[in-house]
């Protein structure tokens, strides 16, 4: 690497006071109508992608995306947060700032890794713009890292991997240590806008060798692999199957799925180290929500596989943006492999302790197009419900949430006629509209669904399938109620928790 790719266009140092004051300035005149009370979001400013998400001297790490300047995208920061349990979380300076030369218009997406010297580590995107051959701004992206031991306060190392073809597209590098050997996968986007994902590996972490392509998508539709991951699961009889996860950019809708800008899913197949990863299913969404892309993983100390997704608004409106801030992540997920050999997601078992107070409606059926009123007014609760489909009748029958004195809501419902839970945004105060629908395989329906103060999640049967999406409220108080549409609604059970604060809002 030549010195002057590595050479610093502000002290870095600077460059975080400055991003922190950004912050701040955003977070003093904040307006919490709509800001997250058990959602990871920033202070202030814009965020997206989840980053180096780890595990690091007894505490859960959490980076992310962040703008510090306004509530648009813009150049990219590495905002910080950690917690002792994963529920109750503190703010930490912001990690990475653009600094250097060969990321002066952003540092972009990447992990992080507890290195062999002990220290942890971060590998990232550095980004600039180039002038193309029309005098269009195009990407130049190259691999970076940077080291801290504290996980706090990070030194950059600069450039780990070059792009001396200045291809478009080439980022998000993920990294995991297997059988002695460090390995790495990130994006790319080919001459001729094919999104490939590559793997490179390293014996020492500094210098990285290109391996092969790992995987190239079939769809030539598809220009480029975002935010790729790659590991292993065992289902419960112990077969071993590799993951590879990836926002596709460019993907179509078809009928139910991919109906996002971008989409986010995985697929499931076989993997050696020096091989190619050889695919065994088709192309399967993370999420069937409005709003979910660009998941991370990691390896928790007991084994189990967590994930974090950016809850993305990629289509405006976006009410959040005049009140100082835009953007939040997802409740961390467990992500595990079931005897069908299929994905199931399902919150951490650590939300639980987010309960404060608890309402038990026991079993009962709901009469035709009866409406009936669970809470008038709360910002923060879980739902827990279970739906005898067999014995239900109504057309449609579910929740609506964020219901105001004005009508306006957000749906949550059993569709009879197509067999799938639906999450209807047509009566939305405000911000996008329109409605996703998630398939489910059974006769009962199972629903765990989070509403914080202008989102919901909701998992379906154990994490068969989940749906994330914004919807914001009017003014005034929000309630929770439920409706039977043309027919009668069979509840076997249903509870309602309030949720307290993870310590990020005020």
């Amino acid at each position: 690497m030549t010195s002057d790719i590595n050479r610093e266009f502000i002290d870095h140092a600077s460059a975080l006071r400055a991003a922190e004051e950004g912050v701040a300035k955003l977070a003093a005149g904040r307006n919490d109508r709509w800001y997250p009370k058990f959602h990871i979001a920033s202070d202030g400013g814009w965020i997206n992608d989840p980053n180096g998400l780890c595990y690091y001297k007894g505490r859960w790490h959490v980076f992310y995306q962040l703008h510090p300047f306004g509530t648009q995208w813009g150049p990219m920061h590495w905002g910080h947060v950690s917690s002792d349990d994963m529920i109750t979380w503190r703010r930490e300076p912001i990690a990475l700032a653009p600094s250097l030369n060969v990321e002066r218009d952003g540092v972009f997406s990447g992990s992080a890794v507890e290195g062999d010297d002990g220290r942890l580590w971060l590998f990232y995107t550095g980004h600039r713009w180039q002038e193309g051959p029309n005098g269009e701004q195009e990407n130049l992206e190259v691999q970076c890292a940077a080291v801290s031991d504290d996980g706090v306060h990070f030194e950059k190392l600069g450039v780990i991997i070059d792009n001396p073809d200045r291809l478009f597209h080439f980022r998000d590098p993920k990294v995991w240590k297997q059988d002695g050997r460090w390995y790495m996968v990130f994006g790319m986007s080919t001459p001729d806008k094919r999104g490939q994902i590559l793997l490179y590996s390293s014996e020492n972490m500094r210098a990285w060798h290109y391996e092969r392509l790992l995987f190239r998508h079939p769809n030539p539709g598809v220009y480029m692999l975002e935010c790729p991951d790659f590991f292993p699961l065992s289902d419960p009889n112990g077969n071993l199957r590799w993951v590879l996860c990836f926002s596709a950019m460019g993907e179509h809708p078809n009928g139910f799925s991919n109906r996002n800008l971008h989409n986010a899913g995985y697929v499931i197949g076989t993997w050696e180290p020096g091989e190619r990863f050889q695919p065994q299913t088709e192309f399967r969404m993370w999420d069937w929500g409005h709003n979910y892309y660009a998941p991370q993983s990691f390896e928790a100390p007991d084994g189990r596989r967590i994930q974090y997704a950016w809850m993305s608004p990629f289509i405006p409106p976006h009410p959040m943006q005049e009140d100082g801030w835009c953007g939040q992540l997802t409740l961390p997920r467990e992500v595990t492999l079931d005897h069908y050999g299929c994905i199931r997601t399902n919150p951490v078992e650590e939300t639980t302790a987010l309960r404060c107070g608890t309402t038990d409606f026991g079993s009962f059926v709901l009469d035709v197009n009866e409406n009936r009123v669970l809470c008038d007014d709360i910002d923060a609760a879980e739902i827990e419900m279970e739906i005898d489909v067999s014995e239900t009748t109504a057309e449609r029958a579910g929740l609506k949430i964020h219901s105001t004195d004005d009508n306006a809501h957000t749906c949550v419902y059993y569709d009879d006629q197509t067999h799938r839970v639906v999450l209807d945004r047509h009566a939305a105060a405000l911000g996008n509209r329109g409605y996703r629908a998630a398939p489910f395989t059974s006769h009962h329906l199972k629903l765990q669904v989070f509403v914080d103060r202008s989102s919901v999640e909701v998992f379906i049967n154990d994490g068969e399938q989940a749906m994330s999406s914004y919807s914001t409220p009017s003014p005034g108080k929000r309630a929770i109620e439920l409706n039977a549409e043309s027919g009668t609604l069979a509840i076997q059970s249903l509870r309602i928790h309030r949720l307290r604060s993870i310590g990020l809002d005020r």
